[in-house]
């Protein structure tokens, strides 16, 4: 037969080859796990060197000097195996099927003895020498392979030669079957590693005495090699109830001993500080008869779920601080408790901004039960010293990972004494406006968190917004008691020199002509006092209703304070000259900033007038002007007889007059404070009554260098 009338092997020929196309793979079936694109086999299945050796094994016992075992695959015949090859092995180890003799036994399906390859019409021309070929199948018959002898020359092929040809093919399907079913089991057993260490839940499983038998990459990462013989549990491995758990508590050998757990949960208590939580489900394996042989546990990390819920926990915290309270004082120790009891932090603290002094002032702190914070907290910072002054100038959080590195924003020495390392500070924001600025301490060198950078923020966002409203609520009441007291300044204030007007008005239509020329001129004085008096009045209640409304002008534009109180001064002197009383100033040269200088005259003018009526004969007054930070500050002091710490917010809420102004009989009407501060706060200035060192009074008054 020619070469180009045979037929091909495989569907070609018709015979069952177990093949299948490059690339599938069906675990449990050897063949086609032998033969697939995945599991291509190699000389290397079989152990080492079996195939030459089985190759052998056919030429001995058929008396051939070539022996040769091949496999079928995708229509090639694979050289595995071979013996007594002279030639180089590269001419027969890959070739097509329909090249080599394999094709007959391939057709037939059956054993292939030729005595002669060059009288078998069969074969191409040119071929010399005997072939004895039998065909290695699988259990089901398919044909794997050829399993062949091979002689030089024509010869006969004894039934014996044929039977020891055939039970070598049987041998090689036993030994090829089990080595590709070990090389099978060893690759699924690869896979299901590969996808047991890709979850996210660690996995120990153990056999039925006690001896770990799997970990995956999950379960080293969470616990090292915990529950191996050779290796100790982590330290701080608790139950939920903190009981420290032994070997012999893990799921897993819970579960041998028949237990089943579900979603038990365990806690690991870093060296560090830094818990970790843990759901554990366990269950006992049982084998075909029942019995059990062995148990598997699977590790949940819920650390991240268990914090979400902490964080959930402490902004319904803060929010129900910030809704009781009625005040930030208040509300502030409430907020950082539920911060520094949720969050596991030691320390916290609340900063207000004071925009006129350019500093940020405690307002309120706390510190973990059992802790006890041993900083010097000082009581103001200055705009852009220590943290919170820090945080208030760049306008955005800051994270410390250490204090205690050099170039932090806390002293060494302070960190040290306080044991603090991280801390976070976290702009209080109202729309664009800073109010304020909170901070936290941890005891453990922390990396920045987005999860807890975005809580904090937004914490701080609810503190902002529970100051802008109280500060609204309190100027709403001090409106509303504003009204109440100018109604009662009408009646009174109002009353006094219209009382007057009229009486004389009175007197001055029924005097007669001789009373007119001695006594009208001084009646008239009167008249004209008190309507003086009562236009003074009036305007500043237009002053101050202005002021308030926002409906006043004022014009910011650069103007030497220094100069404008050495001008009130020369007035103030002007006016006591003669005198008992002594009024020293210590100013600079120059003090230039952004002020309405008009209304800034008024407020001057103010001070003055109230620290010469309130101090007694031979009292000094003393006036001071200086700059500390970004801010101005102008202090005003008399000799009188103070005011009690309960009377100094009220002086500027309206008419408001001290006890001492009420016994002494003290002309004044009590809106000059209320007027001052009204001018002070659109310069985005303060002004309070300040702690005075003996008798009298001091006013402070705080304006910004710079424009806002």
């Amino acid at each position: 037969m020619r070469r180009e009338d045979r037929r091909g092997a495989g569907d070609a020929s018709g015979a069952r080859v177990a093949t299948l196309p490059s690339g599938v793979w069906r675990p449990g079936v050897v063949e086609e796990g032998l033969l697939s694109g995945s599991a291509e086999p190699h000389r290397g299945v079989l152990t080492s060197g079996a195939a030459d050796q089985l190759a052998a094994l056919v030429a001995r016992a058929a008396h051939a000097p070539v022996g040769l075992i091949h496999f079928v695959q995708g229509g090639r015949m694979r050289l595995y195996g071979g013996w007594g090859l002279a030639g180089s092995w590269d001419e027969v180890a890959d070739v097509p099927v329909e090249d080599s003799l394999a094709a007959l036994v391939m057709r037939t399906e059956a054993p292939v003895l030729v005595a002669d390859l060059s009288a078998d019409e069969r074969i191409p021309a040119g071929q010399q020498g005997a072939y004895l070929g039998h065909p290695i199948r699988d259990q089901h018959g398919a044909i794997l392979g050829i399993c062949c002898a091979c002689d030089r020359g024509p010869r006969r092929w004894t039934a014996d030669e044929v039977a020891a040809v055939a039970e070598a093919a049987q041998v090689c399907t036993l030994l090829i079957t089990e080595q590709v079913a070990r090389h099978e089991i060893d690759q699924q057993r690869r896979f299901l590693d590969a996808v047991l260490d890709s979850l996210h839940d660690g996995v120990t499983a153990c056999d039925a005495d006690g001896r770990i038998v799997f970990v995956n990459e999950r379960m080293r990462a969470m616990w090292g090699a915990a529950g191996l013989p050779e290796s100790e549990l982590p330290d701080g491995l608790t139950d939920a109830d903190g009981r420290v758990l032994s070997r012999d508590d893990l799921g897993v050998f819970r579960a041998l001993r028949g237990d089943n757990l579900r979603d038990e949960e365990v806690i690991l208590h870093g060296a560090d500080r830094h818990t970790r939580h843990y759901l554990v489900d366990a269950h006992p394996i049982a084998g075909p008869d029942g019995r059990t042989v062995g148990a598997v546990q699977a590790v949940q990390d819920v650390t991240r779920r268990r914090r979400v819920e902490r964080f959930r926990t402490c902004e319904l915290a803060v929010t129900k601080a910030l809704a009781d309270a009625p005040n930030i004082e208040t509300a502030g120790p409430r907020v950082l408790e539920a911060v520094v009891g949720t969050l596991d932090w030691v320390h916290a603290e609340l900063w207000l901004v004071d925009e006129a002094a350019a500093v940020v002032r405690s307002a309120a702190k706390w510190s973990a039960p059992g802790w006890r914070a041993d900083l010097d907290v000082p009581v103001d910072l200055p705009y852009g010293t220590g943290l919170a002054g820090r945080a208030w100038q760049v306008g955005k959080p800051l994270w410390i990972r250490d204090v205690g590195q050099p170039q932090s924003l806390i002293s060494e020495e302070t960190a040290k004494s306080s044991r603090l390392h991280a801390a976070l500070a976290i702009p209080v924001r109202e729309g664009f406006e800073t109010l304020g600025v909170l901070t936290v301490f941890a005891d453990t060198v922390e990396d920045p968190e987005d999860e807890l950078l975005a809580l904090m923020s937004g914490i701080a966002a609810h503190i902002g917004q529970f100051v802008e409203r109280k500060m609204v609520d309190d100027l709403q009441r001090q409106l509303d008691r504003s009204k109440h007291e100018y109604l009662a300044l009408i009646g009174h204030e109002l009353r006094t020199p219209l009382t007057s007007i009229s009486a004389y008005t009175e007197l001055l239509r029924e005097a007669d002509e001789h009373t007119l020329v001695t006594e009208g001129p001084r009646l008239l004085e009167v008249i004209e006092r008190n309507t003086n008096q009562l236009r003074y009045i009036i305007n500043e209640l237009m002053e101050l209703s202005a002021l308030d409304a926002g409906h006043a002008d004022v014009q910011l534009a650069p103007m030497d304070l220094a100069e404008l109180v050495r001008d009130s001064l020369a007035k103030a002197r002007a006016a006591v000259h003669g005198a008992p009383l002594v009024i020293e100033d210590e100013l600079p040269e120059q003090l230039v900033l952004p002020g309405d200088r008009k209304r800034l005259k008024q407020v001057v003018d103010n001070l003055l007038g109230n620290a010469v009526k309130y101090s007694p004969d031979g009292g000094h007054i003393g006036v001071t002007l200086r700059t500390t930070g970004r801010a101005a500050e102008l202090a005003v002091s008399d000799a009188g007889q103070g005011v009690s710490a309960d009377e100094r917010e009220k002086l500027f809420t309206g008419v408001y007059r001290t006890s001492r102004a009420r016994d002494k009989a003290i002309p004044g009407t009590g809106l000059g404070l209320t007027l001052s501060r009204a001018v002070v706060s659109r310069h985005h200035g303060s002004i309070e009554l300040v702690d005075h060192e003996g008798d009298g009074t001091t006013v402070l008054v705080r304006l910004p260098m710079d424009a806002r």
